[in-house]
């Protein structure tokens, strides 16, 4: 079967992240999106859950403008980074 060339756009951060972890499966960048979109072709949808991020929920947003109203009007406090271990 003949092939054709496809050119994505993405960020060139995630580009290298993913072709770690790609390179780690044994896999380059062509071979993993071709798995991607035949499995997409075969289950005939996205081959995972795809679901909003909870940060740009209403509520969250509102709660977020309210707290950069109260930081402008020099209600915030201030203090050190905390450094949470992973």
């Amino acid at each position: 079967m003949a092939t054709t060339s496809v050119t994505i756009r993405m960020e060139e951060g995630l580009k290298r992240q993913v072709e770690m972890l790609f390179d780690d499966m044994g896999l380059n960048m062509t071979t993993a999106i071709t798995i991607f979109a035949k499995a997409v072709v075969k289950q005939g949808k996205i081959p995972f859950e795809i679901t909003a991020d909870p940060f740009w929920n209403e509520a969250n947003q509102v709660r977020l403008i309210k707290s950069i109203a109260q930081l402008e009007a020099g209600k915030g406090t201030a203090h050190e980074l905390l450094e949470v271990d992973e």
